[in-house]
This record gives structure tokens, C-alpha cells and sequence, in this order.
């Protein structure tokens, strides 16, 4: 992402207009723009003309638009099921070691605010937003200490996908790129393996299967950027052996047609990780391996997974230091015994303006502490376990027992609502 320019004065009131790039910084803004926020973007307008003689004539016109925003929606980049014939019709030379994903959309949709000579005040429009256009962001609520760090973080150079990884089953595969806040699945394979039951099924085994590496190779050489300097490792997953397999056919293949660059990448950046079952929610299995998370330990969704892993296993030896739930934490945190905040972005996409600042202050108060706050992206398989656990956890430092403090809490509303009866009833008398 390009911070263009930025303009929020110290109360957070004022305007950012950045230029997206790629897949995750259209994640980012789906993160930064929220309903009724002012979004200036380029758009494209049907525009009809209707001349002397009374016929319509019809045109398209770029123009910038200001929407106030009423609904945005994103949708990353899926992958359908592909056969190996439809992989051999797409498949372009081995050399192309620069595999590009494909695009996320992202669409906003709200009510003109600036009227032009193409578009009435107050008419509805829904923008798409494009990778290298300008978009300007006003926050009617401000902008808040989360909001302006996602800004932040989203500018920080040389990102992009950090780990490319096949899941791999029985004639079938999934491609998948791993960046800082996303998980894409760029590409789908499938391919029928006959049992081998029998001499002859043996033979069709064989031959299903050396189908399936050569499709298998092809769909790699154009989904995983093998050749990107920033790609720190090349995942191969699979229940069984497979991996192996597949891992063997690639570089031979890659050697046979003269591709050093493949062959050199593989034996350089491939990590071959066992997994209980050939889906892509495995990966959460893959960043938790040994062998993942010493060549990974630096990166945001590795540190994801790692602490998610540690709070389960908290919440199994000392359920009294793992506490989940946005009102069992927020009594964690104003007894101040939030050790590490585990809390989803989804949270911070809170239609309600009220309820996000909820989130928002809970985050620097318990920072303001000394607590470790890590924010998961809902993209990641992590993200989605925290989702299922209602969003935000917390790792305790000491332990709290969650009935007492329940207890306590009643006790204490008790105590003040007979106060205030009493100094009411007081200020009545006389």
C-alpha cells in the first residue's frame, strides 16, 4: 500500500488517501472503512444522452465519486476445483517462475455526497475499488489508535506472500499463499486415482498418478512465486508420503527441462510437513511445526498461531488463566490481570460505532498495562478459530476464578444501586 497522503489532526479528526497494491492491501481497507466513513475513489458511471432528434445514446464516463459508505463487502480470490486438462490448456512455460495471484474484490456501496454533472446528490452507487487508484478515507467517528495503525502497518514496504504451500491428498491439491494478514487459495486440483487392487489396477494406479504430478507440477510453476526473494518457504503437506513423491517429481522434472531456478528454489526454501488430513485448514497444523516455526517465528500469522496454541493449552491445565468472552475479559482487564490479548479484526468491523470504541479502549487499556495485545486476522485459519471462541481470549498472569468475580461484580452494582436509592431518599426528606 502507498500512503498518498494524510491528513488527522490530534482530537483524529481528518482524511487518508492511500493506493492499494495487491490482495492484502484491499484487505486492509475493507479493515479501514466502516458505514457512514466518506470514501472518494474512481469510479465508472453509464452515462445516456438523448439528443435534438430524440434518440438515446449510452457511454461510459470515469469520474471520482464521494460515497457515504452504507455497506462494504470483500471477497478474496477462490479457487475452483480444476481437472488436469483444464490445468494443461492454462499452463504457460515452467520459466515463469513469477506466479501471480489472483485479484480480491472490493466493493462499497453508499449514497453520493458531491454532486457532478454525470451524478445527482444523494443517488446510489456502488464503487469498485481498483488496485493502483486512489482512495480517499474521512472517518465521521474519527480516527481511532486501531485504525491508524492498520494504516501504518499497511504501508510498511517489501510484503507481500511469505509462505507458499501445496495440501496435498490423494490425487488432489491445494494451492495456498500466505502473506502478513492473508490466507488465499489460489488454485484447486483433482485427479481420479483408480485403487490398486490388482496387477492391472496397479497399472492404472501409476499412470493416474504420473498425471496427476505433471498436472500438479504445471498448477506450481503458475500459483507458487517460487523465484520472489520474499518468500521465506515453500510448503509441501500431506497425510502420508505424497509430499515426498511430489516433492522428488518437481525437481526432477524442473532439472529435466533445464529450469535451475525451480530445482535451486525448492532444495532451498521446500519443507515437508506431515498433516492429519489433506484440507486446508491443515495449515494451522503446518504453522504450528517444528520445523515451520523456526524458519517463521518472526511473522505475524505465525505469532498467531503460536499464541492461539498456547491459550488452548492454558485453558486445559489452568482453565482460571484462560478466559474468553468480551464481558469475562473486560473483567479480566479492570482487575488488570491480562497477561496477552488475543482479539480478531472482525471485532473492529463492528457496524455499531459504540461497540467498536468498546473494543478500541480495552485494547490500549490492558496495553497502557503492560499486556501483550496480538490481533488476528480473520483470513487465517487462527483468526477463524478465535472467531468460533467469540473473537477475543485472554491469557490471565495470575489466575481469577470467573464465578467469584461474577459474584463480586453483582455484589458491587448492589452495593450502588442501594447507595443511590438512599441519596435519593435522603435529598427528599427535610
Amino acid at each position: 500500500m502507498k500512503l498518498v497522503n494524510k491528513y488527522v489532526d490530534k482530537y483524529g479528526t481528518g482524511h487518508v488517501t492511500l493506493r492499494p497494491e495487491d490482495d492484502e492491501d484491499m484487505w486492509h481497507l475493507y479493515n479501514l472503512i466502516q458505514q457512514d466513513d466518506l470514501v472518494r475513489a474512481p469510479a465508472i458511471r453509464r452515462v445516456q444522452n438523448v439528443s435534438a432528434t430524440g434518440s438515446t445514446e449510452s457511454h461510459r464516463v470515469r469520474l471520482n465519486l464521494t460515497l457515504q459508505v452504507s455497506r462494504v463487502d470483500f471477497s478474496s480470490s477462490g479457487a475452483p476445483p480444476s481437472t488436469p486438462d483444464q490445468s494443461a490448456a492454462n499452463a504457460t512455460s515452467s520459466s515463469n517462475s513469477s506466479a501471480s495471484p489472483t485479484t480480491a474484490s472490493l466493493h462499497i456501496s453508499g449514497r453520493v455526497t458531491s454532486e457532478n454533472q454525470h451524478v445527482k446528490l444523494g443517488a446510489f452507487h456502488t464503487l469498485d475499488i481498483e488496485s493502483n487508484r486512489d482512495v480517499r478515507i474521512e472517518k465521521t467517528e474519527g480516527w481511532d489508535s486501531i485504525a491508524l495503525s492498520r494504516v501504518q502497518e499497511s504501508c510498511i514496504p517489501g510484503r507481500g506472500a511469505e509462505v507458499g504451500a501445496v495440501v496435498i491428498g490423494e490425487g488432489t491439491a491445494a494451492f495456498c499463499l500466505l502473506s502478513q494478514h492473508l490466507t488465499l487459495v489460489t488454485h484447486r486440483l483433482s485427479v481420479p486415482i483408480p485403487r490398486k487392487a490388482s496387477a492391472p489396477g496397479t497399472a492404472q494406479h501409476e499412470k493416474a498418478m504420473v498425471k496427476f504430478y505433471a498436472a500438479l507440477y504445471d498448477a506450481f510453476t503458475r500459483h507458487i512465486p517460487y523465484a520472489t526473494p520474499g518468500l521465506r518457504a515453500i510448503v509441501l503437506a500431506s497425510p502420508g508420503w505424497t509430499r515426498d513423491g511430489v516433492y522428488d517429481w518437481i525437481v526432477g522434472e524442473a532439472s529435466r527441462r533445464g529450469d535451475k531456478s525451480l530445482a535451486k528454489s525448492l532444495r532451498e526454501k521446500a519443507v515437508k510437513v506431515h498433516v492429519s488430513s489433506a484440507h486446508v485448514h491443515s495449515l494451522v497444523e503446518v504453522l504450528k511445526s517444528p520445523e515451520i516455526v523456526a524458519q517463521l517465528k518472526e511473522t505475524k500469522f505465525a505469532r498467531e498461531g503460536i499464541v492461539l496454541d498456547k491459550f488452548f493449552r492454558m485453558l486445559g491445565v489452568d482453565e482460571m488463566r484462560a478466559w474468553y468472552g468480551p464481558d469475562h475479559v473486560s473483567l479480566a482487564a479492570d482487575r488488570g490481570a491480562v497477561g496477552t490479548l488475543l482479539i480478531s479484526d472482525e471485532l473492529f468491523r463492528a457496524s455499531d460505532p459504540k461497540l467498536r470504541k468498546k473494543y478500541v479502549q480495552l485494547v490500549e487499556g490492558v496495553q497502557q498495562k503492560g499486556a501483550e495485545v496480538v490481533i488476528f486476522s480473520s483470513m487465517h485459519e487462527s483468526g477463524q478459530q478465535l472467531n468460533q471462541l467469540t473473537g477475543i481470549a485472554a491469557i490471565l498472569t495470575f489466575p481469577l476464578d470467573v464465578e467469584v468475580v461474577e459474584a463480586e461484580e453483582k455484589e458491587a452494582k448492589e452495593e450502588e444501586r442501594i447507595r443511590l436509592e438512599q441519596g435519593l431518599d435522603g435529598s427528599g426528606g427535610g
